[in-house]
């Protein structure tokens, strides 16, 4: 098998065979029913999130986009399944790519939506406590790592995303990129992503992306970032 495929199947079918997630790990509140990956709900509208993301935009990216992850994560686990019970080991790591791809897109998408929340609530603001003290610790201040980040993602070279991540061994701070749908993986804990496909944004802000990386600033919900930080 690839090594893409070994790193990415046994976390994907340890937590079909648990049935739930771990909330605080890459995986997210990623929802699974009888083996099989589902589509998350939201704990806010779709239009809660205006003016900032549209609800329209929310409602294509969630109940379309995430969703044709989810179906094409259960496909590529059951063609690997399906090979390997063959014992063509071959065709199983040929879907590495599918898996890594959909997987992938359906643990970044169920972390993303944690990440947000309406401003009225608890979106916007500053990071507190320890998390806050790391953030300057390890960028200078909060107002450094913004730009950092939105210089990370105006840079990202068609589609992906920017994280904010935790390593494991250091307990260290670090912002990463990562192409397409890769999931952050190894050491790295991710606590804060934004997406940087044009399915995220397009409908609103059109080829002014920089506006949407200023604009989500103001939805990100520093407190399941904050738990994630304290969990890992």
């Amino acid at each position: 098998m690839s090594a893409t495929l070994l790193r990415t199947v046994p976390a994907l079918r340890g937590a079909l065979r648990a049935g739930a997630m771990k909330p605080a790990a890459a995986l997210a509140s990623t929802s699974f029913i009888r083996g099989k990956a589902t589509l998350p709900d939201l704990p806010y509208d779709y239009a809660a999130l205006e003016p900032y993301i549209s609800g329209k935009i929310m409602e294509l990216h969630h109940s379309k986009h995430h969703q044709t992850y989810v179906n094409g994560l259960n496909s590529a686990l059951e063609s690997i399944e399906t090979a390997e019970g063959k014992g063509d080991f071959t065709q199983a790591a040929s879907v590495a790519p599918l898996l890594n791809f959909h997987g992938g897109g359906h643990l970044n998408h169920s972390l993303f939506w944690e990440n947000l929340a309406p401003a009225s609530r608890d979106g916007g603001g500053e990071p507190a406590g320890e998390l806050k003290k790391a953030i300057e610790r390890d960028f200078g201040s909060l107002e450094t790592f913004r730009k950092k980040t939105n210089t990370a993602l105006a840079g990202i070279q068609g589609s992906g995303w920017a994280w904010l991540v935790k390593d494991k061994q250091s307990g260290t701070l670090g912002l990463v990129t990562r192409a397409n749908q890769d999931p952050v993986t190894g050491t790295l804990e991710p606590l804060l992503g934004i997406d940087a496909w044009e399915h995220a944004y397009y409908l609103q802000y059109e080829n002014r992306k920089a506006e949407y990386f200023d604009a989500i600033w103001n939805v990100i919900n520093w407190k399941t970032v904050a738990s994630r930080f304290e969990k890992s």
